[in-house]
């Protein structure tokens, strides 16, 4: 079964600084290495907005949907992939007086993931586990890159 992979970083910046870029999905691609377009529909980000995501490693270039399921301004943007029914997410805890926060992403698949994920991911991403080291080692760029955004523009 697919493991939940978490990773997190602090950012020197208030909750709301660092909510201000990361719930712009849009700006995905400018800190994942998976992640090439988000292409969210339906206006402003809301609870049941949709997107499509275009995903590229190496030569492999795929698409997933997702929904948003669970929007908390400030403190946690969650979207579910039609794909394989993980849910990833990015929650935002203050720190020191709310002068710092920790930024956690999460990567939920404590309801199974879809057979067609699992054999895409044995036939073409080289096995479950090799798949999920090059995840999380993408989580970690990924939280960097937003955090060198909002530390920037604070």
């Amino acid at each position: 079964m697919p493991a939940n992979l978490e990773v997190a970083i602090e950012i020197n910046a208030t909750p709301t600084q660092v909510w201000t870029v990361v719930s712009d999905l849009k700006r995905m691609p400018q800190w994942s290495p998976q992640t090439r377009r988000v292409i969210a529909r339906g206006g402003p980000l809301h609870l049941g907005s949709t997107m499509i995501n275009v995903n590229r490693r190496d030569v492999r270039v795929w698409t997933t949907r997702s929904k948003i399921v669970d929007l908390e301004p400030n403190k946690r943007i969650a979207w579910r992939v039609t794909e394989n029914h993980t849910v990833w997410s990015f929650d935002l805890e203050p720190l020191d007086d709310n002068t710092r926060t920790r930024l956690i992403q999460r990567r939920d698949v404590s309801g199974d993931t879809t057979k067609i994920s699992k054999v895409l991911i044995d036939k073409l991403l080289g096995g479950e586990q090799s798949f999920e080291k090059e995840l999380t080692t993408g989580m970690r760029q990924t939280l960097q890159g937003i955090r060198r955004s909002v530390e920037s523009d604070v």
